[in-house]
C-alpha cells in the first residue's frame, strides 16, 4: 500500500519513472540471508545404553543436525571412557548416578535461526546423560581437537599416573593423621 501510495504521488511530478524504477527496485530488494556459523555439539550417551546402540545415536543426532539443513564437518564417534566427577540425572523417576559415559562430539555448520530446532531435537534424545553446544570461533574451526587421541597420548598416561601416586600419597597421610 505505502508503495503504491509513493508511486501515485511521485508519479504526478517530473521524472516519475526514474522514481517508479527506484521503487521497483527497492520492493524486489531482499535482505541477505544471516552467514552459517560453526557449531559443535559435544555429548554424554548413558553408560546403560548398550555399546552396539551407541552408534545409532550417534547417527540420530548426525541425522538430526542434517535434517535441520546443518552440514556435519568433522567429527569423533562416542567412547567410554571415566567422568572426572559423578552426574546424577533424575531418570524413570528416580535420580542415577554415573561414574562413566560414552563421550562424543560433532562439528557443523548451520543458519543461526535453525539451532533452536536442533536443540530441541537434541534435549529430547533419551539417552543422553548431557549435552553442549557451542558456537565456534575461528581458531577453533581450524584446530579440532580429538578427545579420545588425546587421551591416549604418553603426556595424558603420565598424568593420570601422577593423579593416582598423589590420591595414593594423600591417602597415607590422612592414614597416618
Amino acid at each position: 500500500m505505502f508503495l503504491l501510495n509513493i508511486r501515485y504521488i511521485c508519479g504526478r511530478f517530473a521524472g516519475h519513472l526514474a522514481i517508479n524504477n527506484l521503487i521497483d527496485n527497492m520492493s524486489k530488494e531482499t535482505m541477505p540471508a544471516a552467514d552459517a556459523a560453526h557449531y559443535e555439539l559435544a555429548f554424554h550417551v548413558l553408560p546403560t545404553v548398550a555399546e552396539g546402540e551407541v552408534s545409532d545415536v550417534f547417527t540420530s543426532l548426525k541425522t538430526t543436525i542434517e535434517k535441520a539443513g546443518g552440514t556435519i564437518t568433522t567429527e569423533e564417534a562416542p567412547k567410554r571412557f571415566e567422568l572426572a566427577y559423578e552426574i546424577i540425572k533424575l531418570l524413570e523417576g528416580r535420580n542415577r548416578k554415573f561414574t562413566s559415559a560414552y563421550f562424543g562430539w560433532i562439528r557443523f555448520t548451520l543458519e543461526p535461526v535453525q539451532l533452536e530446532e536442533v536443540t530441541e531435537s537434541v534435549e529430547a534424545v533419551p539417552q543422553l546423560l548431557r549435552h553442549l553446544v557451542i558456537r565456534l570461533t575461528k581458531a577453533e574451526e581450524a584446530n579440532p581437537f580429538i578427545f579420545h587421541e588425546a587421551l591416549d597420548t604418553p603426556e595424558a598416561e603420565d598424568a593420570e599416573e601422577s593423579a593416582e601416586e598423589d590420591a595414593e600419597e594423600e591417602k597415607e597421610e590422612k592414614a597416618k593423621v
